[in-house]
């Protein structure tokens, strides 16, 4: 029996694949043939459904203590040129109108600001939740969690359900990059390690609040370093079950060091349907697999529909993190061009709210 023979009568038959099996398939140069594979789990799972929801980001502020090697978004301090910091209290009136269209939910990071305090981001939750309490907060990292621990000398759980109380509803998947050691002492070494981030989303989902997962790809990591980070990602959620969906993030080389040293180069899109369809294979207990347009762009988040993932994201609105790093899509999509999208691919629309419940199905 060869590989292929192996890995196919394992996809069929519900069997969970091996770290070698994961490594084994970056290696190959067949994509359609992984592809295909990929579509036997997303259709088990979710037939021929889409998900989106109408959502809408903010960025407090893009002023952080930490200096990843990756990222174009964050600046040392507030007289650096193009430094923002929003006063809670400013929030409402930037959002009202994203509200007015019918936003669901508030995706919201930022900076490690160094001077804020942990009271800071406690405000921005109680602003928009006090004047907003319809609309789902996603909010705050693991990185960022374990940085307001290191700022109040408070545990996780403590920190925790103190943004609980102030209004969080659940956490996006930020932060993870890659797990690996070897990796993430050069391209990120101040962020809270594997071990951190992964104990944060336990405690998270052990307090009822559903998070995301994420990895970003395609910078210096190798493809056992991809299929590590989602093998620690899948024992993590054999033990605490709250990740809703995992979100493949390629590396964007604008104006950032690391993009400096590797002479600007974005992924390919063979890499990008190949990690999301692997992806989609390995994490075998993780519901949801998001090709998220804005780093692929919608024409090849729609492709990834037929290579494993069954949700294109949302609306979005005023994305900032990407397009600093040179991302060439626009920053939001009407919910008719994201059905467009989906519909034009062979798949039927579904708005969900932040945690997958299905608000409208468009057959």
């Amino acid at each position: 029996m060869t590989q292929w023979d192996s890995i196919t009568d394992k996809v069929h038959a519900g069997e969970r694949l091996s770290y070698e099996d994961g490594v084994w398939l970056f290696e190959q140069r067949d994509v359609i043939r992984i592809g295909k594979l990929a579509q036997v789990v997303r259709r088990r799972l979710h037939g021929e459904k889409v998900y989106f929801n109408k959502n809408r980001h903010i960025n407090p502020t893009n002023v952080c203590a930490f200096h990843c090697n990756f990222c174009s978004f964050a600046r040392t301090s507030d007289s650096d040129p193009g430094a923002y910091t929003h006063k809670p209290e400013d929030l409402p009136a930037m959002v009202r109108p994203a509200v007015e269209a019918g936003v669901r939910e508030f995706h919201i990071v930022g900076g490690l600001h160094p001077e804020l305090g942990f009271e800071y981001y406690e405000d921005v939750l109680r602003v928009l939740k006090r004047e907003f309490p319809h609309i789902h907060l996603k909010a705050f990292t693991a990185v960022e969690i374990d940085f307001f621990c290191q700022l109040t000398g408070l545990g996780h759980e403590e920190v925790l359900t103190r943004l609980i109380d102030a209004g969080l509803d659940s956490m996006p998947g930020g932060g993870a990059e890659i797990f690996h050691w070897d990796v993430r002492k050069k391209i990120c070494p101040e962020k809270a390690d594997m071990e951190t981030w992964l104990v944060v989303h336990d405690t998270a989902h052990r307090l009822g609040i559903k998070t995301n997962s994420t990895m970003l790809y395609g910078h210096i990591e190798k493809p056992e370093h991809r299929v590590h980070h989602m093998v620690m990602l899948r024992q993590q959620q054999d033990i605490s079950g709250g990740f809703q969906t995992f979100i493949p993030l390629a590396f964007h080389p604008m104006e950032n060091n690391l993009g400096r040293k590797k002479d600007r180069k974005f992924t390919t899109g063979v890499d990008d349907i190949k990690t999301l369809a692997i992806s989609r294979l390995i994490l075998d207990n993780i519901p949801n697999i998001k090709a998220y347009w804005v780093m692929l762009t919608p024409e090849l988040a729609q492709v990834a529909l037929s290579f494993g993932a069954n949700d294109m994201d949302g609306t979005i609105i005023e994305e900032k993190i990407y397009h600093d790093a040179g991302a060439r899509t626009k920053q939001e999509m009407t919910t008719s061009e994201l059905m467009n999208y989906i519909r034009a691919a062979g798949y039927i629309p579904v708005e969900r709210d932040t945690v997958y419940n299905e608000l409208e199905v468009f057959s």
